[in-house]
């Protein structure tokens, strides 16, 4: 008889998390596991309270009720030495690299930022290099200014940089929605391939569940703070238990093969 394989701890969960804004209750007993080295997806329109959602993942807000945890720790925001380490092992991909990217900054600083600003040791330069080239940009940019290039490669940039301290997590929130239609799925196989080469764990946050169904192993999808709908990716697009998970599949387009 075979021994059952032990559940392997989240490397990020919600735990029956609610946030209240005064009288707005924007999430209502969410409950999120993020499985490491597996992709999910966090779907649902504006309001529907993917952002909140995020920002207690990431610890730059605390819950009012529930918690949060990080490899099995409770994330409290006054343990630095604990959000330390989840600043290193969890990156974000920001929605508009145009303002995520400081302008003043060239490409290699920006680039280098985090190494900098977590003291991670070894050869900055070296890494700035090898992560540029790892998202398709050839190094001789770190040299340039974020206003040389195309919203596309700002997002290229903006993947190299959150890569740099060698995280296990990538959050991506709406990471080609400032984009073109022409290069968004130029991003998106980016991703992909970096997720499944390097062996990240992926956390996408989007209104758009094509994107989400290109990336995800398994989806959540919120509307008005609560979780009307989670499993296997396949399993949501193909067979959609909750209307509001219908409608959202009617009313977005396919994403264009990049």
């Amino acid at each position: 008889m075979s021994t059952p394989t032990p559940a392997r701890t989240p490397v990020l969960e919600a735990v029956d998390v609610a946030r209240t804004f005064g009288s707005t209750r924007a999430l209502d007993g969410v409950s999120v596991r993020v499985e490491p080295g597996r992709s999910i997806g966090i779907v649902g329109e504006s309001g529907s309270g993917k952002s909140t959602l995020l920002r207690q993942l990431l610890a730059l807000d605390s819950p009012t009720a529930g918690e949060v945890r990080f490899r099995g720790q409770r994330l409290d925001r006054r343990d630095r030495g604990l959000l330390r380490r989840l600043r290193a092992d969890v990156q974000p991909v920001f929605q508009d690299p145009r303002s995520s990217l400081d302008p003043r900054m060239r490409i290699g600083a920006v680039v280098a930022e985090p190494l900098r600003s977590l003291k991670v040791p070894g050869d900055h330069r070296a890494r700035v290099v090898e992560v540029l080239a790892s998202v398709g940009l050839d190094p001789e940019v770190a040299s340039r200014y974020p206003a040389q290039f195309s919203g596309g490669q700002r997002q290229r940039i903006a993947i190299a940089r959150a890569l740099a301290p060698s995280p296990s997590v990538l959050v991506a929130d709406e990471p080609v929605s400032a984009l073109d239609v022409s290069v968004r799925g130029q991003v998106v196989d980016l991703l992909h391939g970096l997720a499944a080469t390097q062996g990240l764990t992926l956390v996408l946050v989007s209104h758009d569940i094509a994107i989400v169904g290109r990336l995800c192993e398994r989806t959540v999808v919120l509307h008005h703070g609560r979780v009307v709908e989670e499993g296997p990716t396949a399993s949501v697009l193909a067979d959609p238990q909750d209307a509001y998970t219908r409608r959202l599949l009617a009313a977005v387009p396919q994403l264009p093969v990049g």
